[in-house]
């Protein structure tokens, strides 16, 4: 065999799962890939002690196939070998809720990885036979039943090679495009002048995938960080530093931006194949998302076709644009979400939500399931929202009240599942009783065990439920107590478990991730390398400690490219958003700080409050001051998107006079939205943007209390500078921009306050509703003067 030569490498889990599936996508069964968690783990580790010394557990085993021009190697860990007298068996372990009795034969794709095992162990050892054992463990129940099977290594051998020369071709693909990728990267240049900074930004990001490191960079809007991340990852990628990059992103606008830079790229002749996933209900083909084959026309023979419509889309074109996607599903009859899935396993960068590579219901498995690694390159646009965002996916909380709802829906002929919702509710009543509005829990592992014995009956139910309705009740149901045992089995040091005693009257006992960053940490431990990058990534240490676990990490802070003498930033100073302070005469005094800020100079503005009721309170002391001719917009609570869309083309529009739109801070008229030049000429931040204060917020700022740190700073101050920081991004976005930025809060001359703020705001200045007029004029008068400096400086030049 050829060592030099080009070596592909593909797990025995994905060979088989990717070559042997077949038939319908069916949602309707509710015990898909339960192996893969957790507690799966803890049963495997279990059965594997209590085995006898002839038995090998987790055997690492890779078997290589030359193929023309390649080689071809096919890996993965076996459960255990068992080394007996007279034959050698290789165990496959899988933990599942069914009842075993139930289990009438091994699952397909169980049988075929260990029968995979079974084969390259065989030529290892010279075998002539070997034995396969599949050991199903009930997870609740820890009832083992075993399936047992001898094979000839000629007849393994022959099911083998015919599995492997069904891959070949892909293989193949992969090769042969990864030569042709690679080669037109080198010629690759930056497509740009380096702007100030970020030729060193472009840098730090090639060392940090080059160390295999993480990358913590605070960049001001303008720098260029999205084409200063994505160049250095492509030359990487090229070099073999990784073989794909994911771009992950938390709204639909910074998606748009980061396959532009791809785009750009490619006017170089780069030959990368990029997909942005669309979520499931915008990119369904039905009026319901609904998957399964009696719903669904796609559904039903889908995994029949998908293989053949997905490789004949990768060999005819390099476009994997939503169009094309949806017209190639179309053509094939298969699901387009789907289909864009497994594109996503063949393509060089993936641009998608946080959720498919951190979430553990929505994570792509083919890339970060149990046991599944690669050289990804994790480049986190807008990582700042991780946090929250990280906090909600790790975190889970069940109901009382579900119980006894699932209990009606099921309790005709069901005694043994009714029983188990009994027990499971006594458990949770015996909480509630101890329950004053919210109690700190050390443990809830009384009511898990319940749990597990719940999850049999389920799975029971559900596979035998005729009544849809019913069954789709259950099932949500079902899916809701999965992930709840899930998290159960990663609670650590950075959950609070508690009880809750809502005002409704409802039960509720939560699992809550206050720090995400060993849960996250897990995912990025996937790939290679991760780079993070934010506008509003301060304090650093804030965010290095909830979002990484590793002590050496670097961070890089890249200085505004942005003259500061093109924007006035003021700190309002006798005005205040303090609940005590609030009333008639404040909100008219922001009304009339508003107005001022306007009067400077006719243009469009928008005024971020920290509520929807100050929004509204505010906006109507504004309706009732003498008018000038403004336009006034406002956002509502529940807009659609069309009408986020008319809200935004208003600043697009050219006028006469001034437009001003109240926004709530943290909203979506907050981030990610480009109004340059003089499309925005000023921002008003009513308040500090602080959390209202609440439950989960005050257990957040005790949980941090106890570990030394700030409470408060991290529940409260922190997250509400971060609005304040996005808000006021949105006036100076290229460096033709001119603007005001008024922060309006007494609460703004607190120390911890300005040590949030970036650099480029040491020369903010101090005002209040008697002098900001007369600031602001003097700014806009030196703006004009430095116009006509420049016109004239061009006309005698």
């Amino acid at each position: 065999m050829n060592l030099e030569q080009p070596c592909i490498r593909i797990s025995v889990r994905n060979l088989v799962e990717f070559i042997l599936r077949h038939g319908d996508i069916d949602n309707r069964t509710g015990g898909a890939d339960k192996e893969a968690m957790q507690q799966g783990g803890r049963i495997h580790r279990k059965i594997q002690r209590q085995q006898g010394a002839e038995y090998r557990a987790e055997v690492p085993l890779k078997y290589q196939i030359a193929c023309d021009g390649f080689i071809l190697s096919v890996e993965g860990r076996a459960d255990g070998i068992i080394e007996l007298p007279k034959r050698v068996v290789i165990d496959e372990i899988k933990g599942v809720f069914k009842d075993l009795k139930r289990l009438k034969e091994p699952q397909l794709l169980h049988l075929a990885q260990a029968k995979c095992y079974a084969y390259i162990y065989a030529e290892q050892k010279n075998l002539e036979e070997i034995g396969v054992q599949m050991t199903y463990c009930n997870l609740d129940t820890e009832e083992i039943r075993r399936f047992q099977e001898v094979y000839t290594r000629a007849e393994l051998k022959k099911w083998f090679e015919e599995l492997v020369s069904e891959y070949e071709k892909w293989a193949r693909y992969q090769m042969e495009w990864r030569a042709k990728r690679n080669a037109s990267i080198k010629t690759v240049e930056f497509p740009f002048e380096y702007r100030d900074g970020q030729k060193k930004l472009v840098a730090s990001v090639y060392r940090t995938i080059l160390r295999k490191k993480k990358l913590f960079i605070q960049a001001p809007t303008g720098v260029g960080k999205t084409m200063a991340a994505v160049f250095p990852a492509v030359k990487a990628v090229g070099e073999e530093l990784g073989e794909k990059i994911f771009y992950l992103t938390a709204k639909t606008i910074t998606r748009t931006v980061a396959s532009q830079a791809f785009e750009i790229l490619r006017k170089q002749d780069l030959k990368m194949k990029v997909i942005t996933l669309t979520a499931k209900e915008k990119i369904c083909f039905c009026e319901e998302t609904i998957c399964n084959p009696d719903a669904c026309p796609y559904a039903k023979g889908h995994f029949d076709r998908v293989n053949a419509a997905v490789y004949e889309l990768l060999t005819s074109t390099d476009e994997m644009s939503r169009e094309v996607l949806e017209e190639q599903a179309r053509k094939w009859n298969v699901c387009p979400f789907e289909m864009a899935l497994d594109v996503s396993q063949w393509v060089d960068a993936v641009i998608c939500d946080y959720n498919y590579v951190f979430d553990p219901n929505a994570h792509l498995k083919r890339f970060f399931g149990d046991g599944v690694k690669g050289e990804y390159l994790f480049l986190i646009d807008e990582a700042h929202n991780l946090v929250e965002r990280g906090r909600t996916m790790y975190s889970t909380s069940i109901c009382k009240e579900d119980f006894l709802k699932i209990k009606k829906l099921v309790k005709y002929g069901e005694p043994k599942l009714v029983s188990a919702l009994e027990n499971c509710n006594k458990q949770l009543l015996e909480l509630k009783r101890e329950c004053d509005g919210c109690q700190i829990l050390n443990s809830v592992s009384h009511v898990y065990i319940k749990l597990l014995s719940l999850m049999t009956k389920l799975e029971e139910f559900i596979e035998d439920c005729k009544d849809e309705v019913i069954r789709k009740g259950v099932l949500e149901f079902y899916f809701g107590i999965r992930n709840f045992i899930y998290i159960h089995d990663r609670l650590d040091e950075n959950y609070l478990i508690y009880s809750e005693l809502s005002e409704e009257g409802k039960f509720y006992l939560h699992l809550f991730c206050v720090n995400p960053a060993g849960c996250l940490q897990e995912y990025m431990g996937k790939g290679n390398s991760t780079i993070l990058f934010s506008a509003t990534f301060l304090p650093i240490n804030y965010y290095k400690k909830l979002l990484s676990v590793a002590k050496d990490d670097y961070a890089i802070y890249a200085e505004s490219p942005f003259e500061q003498s093109k924007r006035l930033l003021l700190l309002g100073n006798d005005v205040s958003t303090k609940y005590t302070r609030r009333g008639p005469e404040m909100y008219r005094k922001y009304a009339e700080y508003i107005m001022r800020v306007i009067k400077g100079r006719t243009g469009n503005y928008l005024a971020f409050f920290p509520s929807y009721r100050f929004l509204e309170e505010v906006w109507e002391a504004f309706m009732e001051l003498p008018q000038e001719q403004i336009e006034v917009a406002v956002q509502s609570q529940y807009m659609t998107e069309q009408e986020r869309e008319e809200f935004l083309k208003k600043f697009e529009q050219e006028r006469a006079h001034s437009l001003i739109g109240f926004c709530v801070m943290g909203g979506i008229f907050s981030e990610g939205i480009d109004l340059t030049e003089d499309k925005l000429i000023g921002a008003m931040i009513i308040g500090t943007g602080l959390p209202q204060v609440c439950l989960e917020r005050e257990l957040l700022k005790y949980y941090f209390d106890r570990k030394n740190l700030n409470g408060f700073d991290y529940a409260y101050l922190y997250p509400g500078m971060n609005k304040v920081l996005q808000s006021a991004g949105r006036v100076i976005r290229t460096d033709q921009d001119r603007g005001v930025i008024a922060l309006l809060d007494e609460r703004f001359m607190d120390r911890r306050c300005q040590e949030v703020f970036p650099r480029e705001w040491n020369d903010f200045q101090i005002c209040n509703s008697e002098n900001i007029e007369e600031k602001i004029a003097g700014f806009w008068k030196e703006e004009q003067m430095d116009k006509r400096l420049a016109e004239s400086e061009k006309y005698y030049l």
